[in-house]
C-alpha cells in the first residue's frame, strides 16, 4: 500500500507531464471538488446529509441530471435557472465552483514543484475554508464538521504530507500540527475570555410592545433569532430584562425584573427564583435586553484550532494579525461608505479563512523570510 501511494504521488512520475498539464488538471478538479461543496455549503447548516438525497432542485425537487451538473458550464447554460421549474439558481453555485477551481490551481502553481501530495492537502484546506465562509455569511455560524473534523483532517495531512508543515519527517509535522492546532485554539480562547471582560454586554434596544419567545433551544427577537449555545457560554452569563408582560407554560407576571442564567438553570423573576430547566417555553413583553456578548464566537476557537492544525503555530500568528488588519481596511471602507451597519453583520470566520488561505498561497515564504521563522514547503 505504502508502494501504491509513494509510486502515485512521486514527483518524478507526475513530472513526466508538462507542468501545466496538471494545473489544468487541478482546476478541473477543483470545480469538481467546488460543486460538492455547494452541497455542504447548502445542506449542513440545515443538519441534512452531504451523501444523499443526490443532487436535487429545492423548488421543484426535480433530480439534476448528469448534464444540468457540470460544473460551470451546466449553470451558464441554464442561465442560472433550474431546467424543470424555472427557479432561479443562486450565482454562489458558479462562484465556488470556479473559485474553488482557480484556487487548486494556484496551489499547484505555488507548491507543485516541490510536493504534489502538500498541494493535494492544502487543496483539502482550502476547501474546508471555503465551506467554512460561505456558511458563516449565511448562517453566523462554522459547523463543527468543519471545525472538530477539519483539526482531525489537519493533524492527519501533516503527518502523509510534512511539507505542508515545512518540514521532511513524520514526526516534526505532527508536533508542528499539534502545537499549532493548541496554539490557535488558546490565542482565540485567550481572546474571547479577554473581550468577555471588557465588552461582556449588550443592550439591545427594540421596538415598543416587542415579544421575546424563549424556547428550548433559541431566543427569538423581532429581528433574529440567537441559539442559546451563541448567548450563554458561561456559567456566569446573564440575560437581563425588564418585561411588562410575561408568559410561563403555567403562571404570568405583570412588569416584573428578569435575569436568566442559563447555563446555572436559574431563572429570577422579580423575587422569585425558578428552575430554568423546568420552563421548556416562555414569553416577553419588552423594549430592551441585555444579553452577554462575545469578542468572538466559540466556533471561532474551534476553527482556530483546525486552521492552526494545518498550518502550525507560525500560521496561527499570520492568519490572526493578517484577518486583523483585513477586518479594520472593511470597517474603514464601509464607514468611508457610510455602510458601517454592512461590516458589522460580517462574522470574523471568513477574515480567519482569508488570512489562513492567505498563508497557504504563499504568505510563509515571505513571512519566514522576514521573521526566520518558515521555510519551503
Amino acid at each position: 500500500m505504502n508502494f501504491v501511494a509513494a509510486a502515485v504521488f512521486d514527483l518524478q512520475m507526475w513530472a513526466s507531464l508538462p507542468f501545466h498539464f496538471w494545473t489544468a488538471v487541478f482546476f478541473v478538479f477543483g470545480s469538481m471538488v467546488g460543486s460538492f461543496l455547494n452541497v455542504c455549503i447548502h445542506r449542513m447548516p440545515r443538519g441534512e446529509s452531504i451523501v444523499s438525497p443526490p443532487s436535487h432542485c429545492p423548488g421543484c425537487g426535480a433530480s439534476i441530471r448528469w448534464w444540468q451538473n457540470i460544473p460551470l458550464f451546466s449553470w451558464l447554460a441554464l442561465r442560472g435557472k433550474c431546467a424543470g421549474c424555472g427557479i432561479r439558481i443562486s450565482p454562489r453555485y458558479v462562484l465556488v465552483e470556479a473559485l474553488t477551481g482557480v484556487l487548486f490551481a494556484v496551489l499547484w502553481v505555488q507548491h507543485g514543484q516541490v510536493s504534489a501530495m502538500g498541494v493535494l492537502a492544502l487543496s483539502v484546506f482550502a476547501a474546508g475554508l471555503i465551506v467554512a465562509t460561505f456558511i458563516d455569511f449565511e448562517h453566523l455560524i462554522i459547523p463543527d464538521e468543519i471545525t472538530l473534523g477539519g483539526t482531525a483532517v489537519g493533524v492527519v495531512c501533516s503527518v502523509i504530507a510534512p511539507s505542508i508543515q515545512s518540514q521532511t519527517y513524520v514526526w516534526p509535522a505532527l508536533k508542528a500540527s499539534l502545537i499549532g492546532l493548541v496554539v490557535g485554539a488558546g490565542v482565540v480562547f485567550a481572546i474571547l475570555e479577554l473581550g468577555k471582560l471588557l465588552f461582556g454586554r449588550q443592550r439591545l434596544t427594540l421596538p415598543e410592545g416587542s415579544r421575546m419567545v424563549f424556547t428550548e433551544t433559541d431566543l427569538h427577537l423581532p429581528d433574529r433569532v440567537l441559539p442559546y449555545e451563541e448567548v450563554f457560554f458561561r456559567v456566569s452569563d446573564t440575560l437581563v430584562f425588564h418585561a411588562g408582560r410575561l408568559e410561563l407554560p403555567d403562571r404570568c407576571y405583570q412588569g416584573v425584573m428578569v435575569r436568566l442564567k442559563l447555563r446555572a438553570d436559574r431563572l429570577l423573576i422579580g423575587e422569585e427564583e425558578v428552575d430554568a430547566s423546568t420552563v421548556p417555553w416562555m414569553e416577553a413583553v419588552t423594549d430592551q435586553v441585555t444579553v452577554p456578548r462575545e469578542a468572538m464566537g466559540w466556533g471561532d476557537v474551534k476553527f482556530m484550532a483546525a486552521i492552526g492544525a494545518f498550518t502550525g503555530w507560525q500560521g496561527v500568528v499570520f492568519t490572526l494579525l493578517a484577518s486583523s488588519i483585513a477586518g479594520l481596511l472593511v470597517n474603514l471602507g464601509m464607514i468611508s461608505l457610510r455602510r458601517r451597519q454592512w461590516s458589522a453583520q460580517i462574522p470574523f470566520g471568513p477574515y480567519l479563512a482569508l488570512g489562513a488561505l492567505l498563508w497557504a498561497l504563499g504568505a510563509r515564504e515571505w513571512w519566514g523570510a522576514w521573521f526566520f521563522l518558515g521555510g519551503q514547503i
